[in-house]
């Protein structure tokens, strides 16, 4: 399944910061986070935003960061 646009939702917006959240539906967390995942989102999300993940095996929390200038999803540890 590839990124729905339609799945991605604005929770809050302060100070040029956005915490999102996305539903991954059948997804898992590793999915979500795989290089090129939230390209089609590029325009919208910001590095340093933060993602809150629902998946198919549980939830997480993720930051946009940039990988050879495309945002990705990396997991809080």
């Amino acid at each position: 399944m590839a990124f729905a646009i339609r799945n991605l939702s604005v929770l809050a917006y302060a100070q040029g910061f956005t915490l999102w959240h996305y539903k991954a539906g059948d997804l898992r967390l590793a999915d979500v986070s795989a290089p090129g995942f939230v390209r089609p989102a590029k325009d919208l999300l910001a590095f340093g935003d933060m993602v809150m993940i629902s998946a198919a095996d549980g939830g997480g929390i993720a930051y946009v960061a940039e990988k050879a200038g495309e945002p990705v999803l990396k997991p809080l540890s």
